[in-house]
């Protein structure tokens, strides 16, 4: 049906691919940890959200340009990796841990757009995460659909789906685990500067990452 093959094929892969650790896991899991429920599922909804352009993306064909272009790929690539050393650094200078405390609305508004679109660009600078749409979607595509972009959204949007939702059950449970050992403002801190390397690390290795 719409030109899919295999369909619960395709969500069962999602699912396991989804379970996989990436950028992205360590992501919501820094946010979950170091900002609390709702910073994670916040930055859920940012990694989703990028996900989603994704979808969209490779439904359009515009993905192709990453795919064919050495320098599309290797200028998002870059971009991508600055942004994660970016968000290391700030998160290692950062004097101590970022409690929410402000009452005022519009601050702290503020301050979750900022997760979500984090966590947006966070994924959407990731150039393999558009190579994987290209490579995954149409394996179970009938070949007579591949010009059509409605089986690219339905199957992208099963996946952002599973994925979402895997995500955020990783948020809540994290974050369980975190005020169990965020009382100490010391392991704050600590978690605070962990979470600053990770993202720097992570940033390194898609720099030095390839096609």
């Amino acid at each position: 049906m719409f030109g899919i093959l295999n369909f619960s094929t395709f969500i069962l892969a999602g699912i396991l691919l989804n379970l996989t650790p990436g950028a992205d896991t360590m992501y919501i899991l820094g946010r979950s940890i170091s900002q609390g429920k709702k910073s994670g599922i916040v930055s859920v909804l940012g990694i989703s959200s990028g996900a989603l352009l994704h979808c969209i993306f490779a439904a359009l064909g515009l993905s192709l340009v990453l795919a064919k272009s050495a320098i599309a790929f290797n200028t998002v690539k870059y971009v991508g990796a600055a942004y994660l050393l970016y968000l290391g650094i700030k998160s290692l200078v950062s004097k101590s841990s970022q409690k929410v405390t402000i009452t005022e609305k519009n601050k702290v508004v503020q301050n979750y757009l900022k997760i979500y679109l984090s966590g947006v660009m966070t994924n959407l600078l990731n150039p393999k995460v558009a190579l994987f749409f290209l490579a995954f979607l149409p394996q179970f595509i009938d070949p007579n659909y591949t010009t059509n972009a409605l089986p690219f959204l339905i199957l992208g949007l099963t996946f952002v789906a599973t994925g979402t939702i895997w995500c955020l059950l990783l948020a809540l449970f994290s974050v369980k685990l975190a005020n169990k050992i965020k009382s100490n403002n010391k392991i704050q801190i600590w978690l605070d500067k962990s979470i600053g390397i990770l993202f720097i690390f992570l940033g390194i290795r898609l720099a030095l990452s390839k096609k």
